[in-house]
């Protein structure tokens, strides 16, 4: 359970962590307490992540003395986490409303949304490819999507921290809210009736683009929100592309035909 935590930044102690809780919440990917942890201020870290939409994971002492070792805390190699530890996010996130409000500034006028896309390299190579052809930023579904730690950081080569990231209690409601905002929603998938040619549609912009799960896609209550649905024609028989290697495919088309049309 705890192995996506090794090299992630962290942040142990209890006053520590309930301080970034009262000041700074959205820098918090997850909070880790002990079990049978009955202290006032123990109590009161469970409900602010409830308050604030934070998940905690109720753990072992031990399993977080080998947290601590593990991963990186910024502190000396024996850490007095007090039952309390929080692992960070490496960048803010920001209000779903200012999220799309950068769509209308950025030189591509589209959003990432990405649907429970669980491997953090391909979140990092994603954030890669969107901010070097001018996108907007990323929308993430709060439950079940890729860690934003170092390995997401690392793929990123720094757009991680550039990028507009907002993570939403329901992604279904946030392309709703998109939508209302005047963006076109679009979806990826494998072919199929449903589906138009990537290569022959032209986007409109400005728009949200959403690519689902490695191994499932988009989930039905995404799908249904998605105006259209791409597919990329393979010239030779192949099973598909990984969601990175398409995603970068579908956004250096809808670069090239903004820019054709500018």
């Amino acid at each position: 359970m705890m192995k996506d935590a090794v090299s992630a930044p962290l942040l142990p102690g209890i006053k520590p962590v309930l301080e970034l809780l009262l000041d700074a919440p959205q820098r918090i990917d997850l909070v880790y307490c002990r079990k049978g942890l009955r202290s006032r201020e123990a109590q009161q870290i469970q409900e602010l992540c409830r308050a604030n939409h934070l998940r905690y994971s109720l753990v072992e002492g031990a399993a977080l003395d080998r947290l601590c070792r593990g991963a990186q805390t910024g502190q000396s190699e024996h850490v007095n986490h007090q039952g309390v530890v929080a692992r960070l996010a490496v960048t803010e996130f920001q209000p779903l409303e200012s999220v799309l409000a950068a769509v209308h500034e950025a030189p591509l006028p589209l959003l990432l949304a990405l649907d429970q896309v669980q491997d953090p390299g391909n979140l990092g190579t994603l954030c890669r490819s969107l901010y070097a052809l001018g996108g907007a930023g990323i929308l993430l579904p709060r439950h079940n999507s890729a860690y934003l730690g170092p390995a997401a950081q690392r793929a990123a080569a720094g757009a991680l921290e550039c990028l507009p990231i907002a993570r939403v209690d329901n992604l279904g409601h946030a392309l709703d809210s998109a939508e209302e905002a005047g963006l076109t929603i679009y979806g990826a998938g494998c072919g199929g009736p449903a589906t138009v040619n990537a290569f022959e549609e032209v986007l409109r912009l400005p728009a949200v683009l959403v690519l689902g799960n490695e191994d499932k896609g988009l989930r039905p209550g995404v799908a249904k929100r998605c105006a259209h649905m791409l597919h990329i024609p393979l010239a030779r028989s192949f099973d598909s592309l990984n969601v990175a290697q398409a995603g970068a495919i579908l956004l250096g088309l809808a670069a090239a035909r903004q820019q054709r049309h500018a």
